[in-house]
């Protein structure tokens, strides 16, 4: 996936990212293309790279920027995540990773993957709170449903017929959920978010994270790389260490087809809010079909 914006937008945050006041000189920030929230840029500076990652608070979406500046932090000193050398409003300043390259769709599908991401997910989720300070957000997947559901009808969405629909699936899938275990949660598994330097893997982009399931993520990661059920179960396998039995799976599907329309309602509220030059219409048509996939497959369970 890649995002645009306009080149006066781009233009203003390049200017914002040259004159930070962390460089030791003169510097020349070059665009990264991909992402469809924030302009990233990458810096040079006394030898060294880094990433500035410029992007306000949406509260639209839940993101606020104080909440991922802290897990940001948090996940670099339980080492899953580069080290944020500066940051103010609207502006994070990371290492960037040498020979490092974003992961696709079919390298998370990859044989091996799994069982190399699986103590990185551990350690987002319970190393990272050990490092937390300040306040922290929570980052539950019906909540925000139904928050989302609220501004579209408000705001007059063109899927606002198809919303009471949505909204009785989402109940009969929380209630599916059930009781859960609380970790810290990163909440946006896309591909892109996973950073492999050939010798370990890195999280990036916390700006979704929160104290959430861990179904979330598991699930997060599957649907978003298209994962096949024999993936799935081993996926979870690993991760709980043991035999996947009836009532986990069926929890875990439940989570998966949340996660799935969590991803379309994000989308159809972007339609309405983004700046950004991104076809959302056509996002949101593609993971809505996921979502009916996913859900046709929970009930049949």
């Amino acid at each position: 996936m890649s995002g645009g914006a306009s080149s006066d937008r781009v233009g203003e945050a390049k200017a914002l990212a040259r004159a930070l006041d962390c460089w030791s000189g003169p510097v020349e920030p070059e665009q990264l293309t991909g992402g469809i929230t924030n302009l990233n840029f990458r810096v040079s500076d006394g030898g060294k790279s880094y990433v500035v990652r410029i992007g306000e608070d949406i509260p639209v979406h839940g993101v606020l920027r104080f909440n991922e500046v802290n897990a940001a932090r948090a996940a670099c000193l339980a080492g899953i995540s580069p080290e944020v050398v500066h940051a103010r409003p609207g502006v994070i300043v990371a290492r960037f990773i040498e020979g490092g390259a974003a992961m696709t769709a079919e390298g998370i599908r990859a044989p091996g993957f799994v069982e190399r991401f699986m103590p990185v997910l551990k350690a987002c989720h319970r190393e990272l709170p050990k490092h937390l300070r300040g306040p922290v957000i929570a980052f539950w997947v019906f909540h925000v449903l139904r928050d989302y559901a609220s501004r579209l009808r408000e705001e007059g969405s063109p899927h606002a017929p198809k919303l009471d629909d949505l909204a009785r699936c989402a109940e009969e899938l929380e209630h599916a959920v059930g009781r859960i275990d609380l970790v810290f949660g990163h909440n946006d598994l896309l591909p892109g978010n996973i950073i492999d330097d050939g010798q370990r893997l890195w999280l990036i982009d916390w700006e979704y994270s929160g104290f959430n399931s861990p179904l979330f993520d598991l699930a997060n990661l599957a649907s978003n790389s298209e994962f096949d059920e024999a993936r799935e179960r081993h996926m979870l396998a690993l991760y709980f260490e043991g035999p996947v039995d009836a009532d986990l799976w069926r929890r875990y599907s439940a989570m998966k087809a949340a996660s799935l329309l969590r991803e379309a309602m994000w989308s159809m509220v972007s339609e309405l809010h983004s700046k950004l030059a991104f076809d959302y219409a056509a996002y949101t048509a593609d993971y809505l079909a996921r979502f009916e996939r996913a859900y046709q497959t929970f009930r049949q369970i």
